[in-house]
């Protein structure tokens, strides 16, 4: 009698792992499709072709709410251009039946190549009018960051059309780099140079809460996203070699002990920091120093590719140090109610725990975070943090807050706790779309092999 009912229960917990193995499955499935949808209808569609200047070349910039182009300059930052080359070069690659994406690629790439590339100096212009003459007076610096973007941007053009043009721009503007902006004495790269390519030092007399001078986060892990794109097409020894040591640099300096990136550091990478002043002097200089939870999932993301790319496979230290960004982001900048990551947390003196000084969510963490939760929760399917649980919550709450289905694209942040973003310009040169694409692309591809039985 006791055989029978140990088989007994034995076929029970069969059938109900088989139930719940399909109810997992059923969801992948659904998600995976609303994501398609979103992405395909509800962003991409919305962007383009529209977004594209036929008249004066690139892309336009300015959107309102109800995503009518602004009748303003449209100027055209580089940072802006090369995320829509990138998302127009993945699209047609995602989507090849859709000619206009293709055309749209080639025809930002002609913009950056002929327009926003100085040829007396090189490197990338950080800001031009809407014709493409340098706003000099306006943006009289080059960045490492906008520099990361343009090499980012034409390396996936370049593997979305063979065009060699484009591989040796993005291979110029490395060289340019590593030229006049990587530091070979501290490791990583100067934020702010001049137009010749001459980084700019921060002298005595800059005030404060100016970050000219200082090395940075949001730089780093962006030439980490750039390299990675381009050594994906291009093996070259010296850019393995630069993939290597910003991604060693920020997973082993950039990140704190705590599990938050340092947002601004000295050349020599001490990290800048206003703890020791009153909480008046720290919020004066909140954007040199808080926790961002948003780059820290992002950074989480972007570790992890990079070491996939290098073929380090799933290193345990790179995914020990991500692992513990997304985990701590998650008990200190999650909102366990609605869902979603906060703007910006302080650790102030004598504190244990971050405070929350910041409670917006802005579109691009609430996309990032995404990506990172199902890629943690391939990674950790039964951790206490319930890493799926969490990304369906932060799917839901984009659905609800963020995802404009009347207009399309998202809004700029949670309307849960900004509603005036609902009439708030929908594109600027710091607004595109790429974060959304990339981790809804992510995100669906992960899903559908899961779905598929492939892994998880």
């Amino acid at each position: 009698m006791k055989s029978i009912l140990s088989l007994l229960s034995l076929v029970f917990l069969l059938i109900a792992c088989r139930q719940q193995s399909s109810e997992e499955a059923s969801s992948y499935a659904v998600i995976s499709e609303e994501m398609e949808k979103s992405l395909q209808e509800n962003l991409l569609a919305t962007w383009y072709p529209k977004a594209l200047d036929l008249d004066s070349g690139g892309y336009f910039s300015n959107f309102s709410y109800d995503f009518q182009r602004k009748d303003d300059a449209q100027e055209k930052m580089i940072v802006t251009q090369s995320r829509h080359l990138w998302s127009n070069s993945k699209a047609a690659i995602r989507y090849p039946d859709v000619q206009h994406y293709a055309d749209g690629a080639k025809h930002g790439f002609a913009f950056l190549r002929d327009k926003m590339w100085d040829r007396e100096h090189g490197g990338f212009y950080q800001l031009v009018s809407r014709s493409g003459e340098p706003l000099l007076e306006k943006s009289p610096m080059k960045t490492a960051y906008g520099n990361s973007f343009a090499i980012y941007g034409l390396a996936a053009y370049f593997e979305a059309t063979g065009d060699s043009a484009g591989l040796a721009l993005a291979i110029d503007a490395f060289r340019w780099l590593e030229k006049h902006s990587h530091d070979s004495i501290y490791g990583g790269y100067f934020q702010h140079l001049d137009q010749n390519g001459t980084p700019i030092p921060r002298a005595e007399y800059t005030p404060s809460t100016s970050d000219l001078g200082y090395k940075d986060q949001n730089s780093s892990i962006h030439l980490l996203e750039a390299f990675t794109e381009l050594y994906q097409v291009w093996k070259d020894p010296l850019l393995k070699t630069r993939l290597e040591e910003m991604l060693v640099l920020i997973r082993d300096t950039i990140v704190n002990d705590k599990g938050s990136l340092v947002l601004f550091l000295q050349p020599n990478w001490t990290p800048v920091s206003f703890q020791h002043l009153s909480e008046e002097e720290i919020l004066r200089h909140r954007n040199l120093d808080h926790v961002s939870y948003g780059h820290d999932v992002e950074t989480a993301y972007l570790l992890m590719e990079s070491a996939h790319v290098l073929g380090w496979g799933d290193d345990e230290k790179t995914l020990t140090v991500s692992k513990k960004m997304v985990d701590h982001a998650l008990r200190f900048g999650w909102d366990g109610e609605m869902g979603g990551f906060y703007d910006e947390g302080y650790y102030f003196a004598g504190e244990t725990e971050p405070r929350v000084i910041k409670e917006s969510k802005n579109w691009w963490a609430q996309a990032e975070g995404m990506n990172t939760l199902l890629m943690m929760a391939e990674y950790y399917p039964e951790d206490t943090m319930g890493y799926f649980g969490k990304f369906e919550k932060l799917w839901r709450y984009n659905q609800d807050y963020l995802i404009d289905k009347e207009h399309g694209d998202w809004f700029a942040g949670g309307l849960d706790k900004q509603p005036d973003l609902k009439t708030a310009n929908k594109g600027h040169i710091w607004k595109a779309n790429y974060h959304q694409f990339r981790s809804m692309q992510g995100c669906i591809d992960r899903l559908n092999q899961w779905n598929a039985g492939k892994s998880h």
